[in-house]
């Protein structure tokens, strides 16, 4: 399943096209859920919960991707295009923006500031992903 947006991607060297793999997508999911079912868990620490609901956010994008016949080495990106696999809605994406930020200013600079808001709209965000990868159905074999 090709889409015009993404394509584009493709064309300037900023997504690959690659056939889908059922068994990918398969771990990528089954990774997110793994990981977002640890996020809700509220006895962790407010900056592991953080951790691990941008990771399954990361990786049920990733699984959209993919679905869709692309990859991307740039996790901003497969964040992006969500808009375009799962049809996700501008405010879902602008909290998985912040967790992006957030993350990166985390990794490069040592700096993590995050609060329960943030996390839990982190959780609501990486679960709507979940439940719209769900409904995509199997990887067509092609």
């Amino acid at each position: 399943m090709t889409s015009l947006p993404l394509d584009n991607l493709v064309r300037i060297g900023k997504l690959k096209a690659e056939p889908p793999a059922q068994g990918e997508f398969d771990g990528l999911v089954r990774s997110g859920l793994v990981r977002l079912r640890d996020a809700e868990n509220a006895t962790l620490s407010l900056e592991s919960r953080f951790d691990l609901a941008y990771n399954a956010a990361h990786a049920l994008s990733l699984a959209a991707l993919r679905w869709h016949g692309y990859r991307s080495e740039n996790r901003y990106l497969v964040f992006q295009s969500l808009t375009h696999t799962l049809a996700l809605d501008a405010a879902q994406w602008r909290v998985l923006d912040q967790a992006h930020n957030k993350r990166n200013l985390a990794e490069y600079e040592g700096d993590l500031d995050v609060d329960d808001a943030l996390v839990e709209a982190l959780i609501r965000a990486a679960r709507t992903v979940a439940e719209r990868v769900a409904a995509l159905g199997p990887v067509a074999q092609g």
